[in-house]
């Protein structure tokens, strides 16, 4: 019987399963010559699985969905771009249209100037901002002679109307929202007295009144509004409040703090001067440590994204989607790179960003 089996082994064809880099390799026995063979798809399996480990270690860059140019602002660079075509010179923006360096200097190469006040402007045309100026400065606007075209956003406006109506109405008027800022001011503007609340604690320091309206300027948080509103309840007795900040802005907010709850690296878009932007910052940093906020991809820095898996990328409502695609244009060729040479170290590493 052995040696039957002998001259089996010696003659015959044995198959046997070898386990090599997770294939089955086959050995046929032909006398004294040994042929391996390996499935067909075997290269083609460690190819894919190489890819699906390169693709785990790829860092993405995500945009937040609604960044960039809000209605508002589209609204007030079309009637500028409008008034170029169609109204006399020569031109000027009552302040800077929107709070974005990279937009009003274009608008300035193609013949905008920047009128600090209205007495600078003796004749042309004035366009107000998308944050709107006062009834009484666009009026003296017109007794000058100058043509105005009102580029103030709809909500802005909606915002100086109801606080017109409260203060009608014997209101002590109370606006939510940072002091200085020019919507601010346009809606402050409307009226003959008026506070400027920015947090909950200046609420408190408030006199008391009988009658108290609120309204808010548009691209103040939600959050912050309701913290205030609480903080008056107890200093009158009767409270009107009108939330007229922007349903926009709002869910821009929650879009880029769902971003940032996903991501090691957040970078926020936008001018130094937009409230928007700079409320955007504050709320992302809250989530994740590694937020940076620039204006242009000239100030990013490769050592922001070391060890960074996911990078998110958000704009202010006047920034324009183009300086956006720039900055995550910028990020994604670093990231590509990176991958090889620190993909381990990448993933070892996401954990603690997530714990900032």
């Amino acid at each position: 019987m052995r040696k039957a089996k002998t001259a089996g082994r010696r003659n015959g064809t044995l198959r046997r399963r070898a386990k090599t880099a997770g294939h089955t390799l086959r050995t046929r026995r032909h006398g004294n010559e040994t042929v391996r063979r390996r499935p067909k798809t075997a290269g083609h399996t460690r190819l894919t699985r190489r890819r699906t480990m390169e693709d785990r270690l790829r860092t993405k860059v995500t945009v937040a969905p609604g960044s960039g140019f809000c209605f508002g602002v589209k609204r007030a660079i079309k009637l500028a771009e409008r008034a170029l075509e169609e109204s006399r010179g020569p031109f000027y923006t009552l302040g800077e249209l929107i709070h974005n360096p990279q937009v009003v200097g274009e608008l300035e190469k193609r013949g905008f100037r920047v009128a600090k006040t209205i007495s600078e402007i003796s004749e042309g045309t004035v366009v107000i901002r998308c944050h709107g100026a006062s009834p009484g400065i666009i009026e003296e606007a017109r007794r000058r002679g100058i043509q105005v075209i009102d580029a103030t956003c709809p909500f802005v406006k909606k915002a100086q109307e109801l606080a017109s109506f409260l203060s009608s109405a014997g209101y002590s008027v109370i606006v939510v929202g940072d002091r200085g800022h020019p919507e601010v001011d346009a809606i402050a503007g409307t009226l003959k007295e008026v506070a400027v609340v920015g947090t909950e604690a200046e609420a408190l320091r408030l006199k008391k009144a009988k009658k108290l309206g609120v309204v808010a300027q548009t691209t103040q948080s939600f959050e912050m509004l309701s913290k205030v509103v609480t903080a008056l309840l107890g200093r009158t007795q009767e409270l009107c409040v009108h939330n007229t900040t922007c349903a926009t802005t709002s869910r821009r907010q929650a879009e880029a703090l769902g971003l940032a709850g996903e991501v090691d690296v957040m970078v926020v878009v936008g001018g130094r001067k937009s409230a928007n932007t700079a409320r955007l910052y504050d709320i992302c940093r809250k989530r994740v440590r590694r937020t940076h906020w620039v204006e242009t991809t000239g100030e990013l820095r490769r050592s922001w994204f070391r060890g960074a898996v996911h990078v998110g990328v958000t704009g202010g409502a006047s920034t324009p989607d183009w300086l956006i695609r720039e900055v995550a244009d910028w990020i994604a060729p670093i990231e590509a790179q990176g991958r090889r040479a620190s993909g381990r170290k990448a993933l070892g590493t996401r954990g603690s960003c997530r714990r900032d």
